[in-house]
């Protein structure tokens, strides 16, 4: 234990004890150890108290999620399932997300939207002991559609939207997703070397008890309850923001649709078409949400000083690049590259939200932003069976036409549908 961790424990447990029942000190403490810890402390000026404890409670549900998802398809292959088979279940968790999202945008209008986040990780929490239990692929079923119920994520990014600084939207966003690519970062390293020690199932009970972490310490962050309509204009979006948020919403469907086709596929590649141990897939993925993480306070930044579609835009050059680099290079020491840049393909589900956030009316944000992310996940629904029906035919297949839509998408990002407009409420 170094000197500088013993300082941050012991700042943290005097705070603690100072002021444990205002528990003011406690989060105080507890964010000045994640600071210690986590990388970005610098932009901390972003995020006021709800969102630093939304970053530190993020990180925590996330770390316990990434020490088995990453390589849950390997997984699922495990429980004698093909490629296709792979792509039916993750098309199962896709269709179910795209069905639980709209209600729980209407849930999040209607209640308290910290509950309806608490809500969204205590349905997940049991994902992880259905997958422990499961004897074969479709036993694992019930949990990939327990893990697709995402009624919390309209509520998530409504809450991320209201408390944010206008001038900092994408920022905001972009910091609040990286407290979950800095969960990433470890943990399926870490996931694989403890299954191979204990086994898988005692990673998934490790995995179900951060996600209880994450839900009983967002019990701490504020209340921010539904808003009374006021005025009919205040309460409705006015005819070119709806069309705004339309376009936005078909425009991100698209590019989901492509990350689906060839996420699940990334760990399949890795191990039957460039050899690679277990061991070394959750290296790579730790290092694709390492990259994750800084790419996506870049892109963050990029739309808030120039303009939203410019940071999907490069966004979606820096995927072209890394799937590319990926297909083209067998080489241990070349693909850690290729995984990094591949970070920003998950970057973009936040951007949705800081892109329809400004523009949707405050007294119904939940549900606008629920609707781009329920047309993606609807969208996405059939991508991951179409990828492992490309994936059997040639591995390469689903990759070649990701670089191909990539390209073209980060050109459309750019025309004149995706112009910066007038975002007041």
């Amino acid at each position: 234990m170094s000197i500088t961790w013993k300082a941050s424990a012991t700042k943290w447990l005097i705070a603690t004890r100072l002021d444990w029942n205002g528990n003011q000190g406690l989060w105080e403490g507890i964010w000045f150890m994640s600071r210690s810890v986590l990388p970005f402390g610098f932009l901390s000026e972003a995020l006021n108290r709800d969102l630093k404890l939304l970053f530190v409670f993020t990180f925590i549900g996330a770390f316990g999620d990434g020490l088995y998802f990453y390589i849950f398809p390997l997984y699922i292959r495990e429980l004698r399932a093909n490629p296709v088979e792979v792509g039916i279940v993750f098309s199962v968790l896709t269709l179910v997300s795209a069905l639980t999202l709209i209600p729980g945008g209407v849930l999040a209008d209607k209640y308290d939207k910290k509950k309806v986040i608490i809500l969204g990780w205590l349905v997940w929490m049991p994902a992880p002991i259905i997958f422990s239990l499961a004897k074969n692929w479709v036993q694992a079923l019930p949990g990939a559609v327990l893990y697709g119920c995402w009624i919390g994520q309209p509520a998530y990014s409504a809450y991320v939207a209201a408390s944010a600084k206008k001038e900092k939207m994408m920022l905001t966003f972009s910091m609040i997703s990286a407290s979950w690519s800095l969960g990433y970062i470890f943990s399926p390293t870490l996931g694989v070397c403890l299954s191979a020690l204990l086994g898988m199932k005692w990673v998934f009970y490790l995995s179900f008890i951060f996600y209880g972490l994450c839900a009983g310490g967002l019990l701490f962050i504020s209340s921010q309850h539904a808003i009374i309509q006021t005025s009919k204009h205040s309460s409705s979006a006015t005819s070119s923001k709806r069309k705004k948020i339309f376009v936005w919403s078909f425009f991100f469907a698209v590019i989901m649709f492509f990350v689906f086709l060839v996420r699940p596929l990334v760990p399949q590649i890795l191990k039957d078409v460039f050899n690679l141990s277990e061991l070394q897939i959750g290296i790579l993925g730790s290092v694709t949400f390492l990259g994750s993480a800084p790419l996506g306070i870049f892109f963050g930044r990029i739309g808030d000083k120039w303009k939203k579609g410019g940071a999907i835009s490069v966004c979606m050059i820096f995927c072209c690049i890394s799937v590319a680099t990926l297909v083209l290079f067998n080489n241990f020491f070349i693909l850690p590259l290729a995984c990094f840049l591949l970070g920003a393909s998950f970057t973009i589900w936040p951007l949705i939200g800081a892109v329809v956030g400004p523009i949707a009316p405050e007294t119904s944000r939940a549900i606008w932003i629920s609707v781009p992310l329920a047309t993606s996940m609807l969208a996405a629904f059939l991508a991951p069976y179409l990828g492992g029906l490309l994936y059997e035919s040639s591995p390469y297949n689903p990759f070649l036409v990701f670089v191909a839509a990539s390209a073209l998408l980060s050109i459309l990002a750019l025309t004149n549908p995706f112009e910066e407009g007038t975002e007041e409420n």
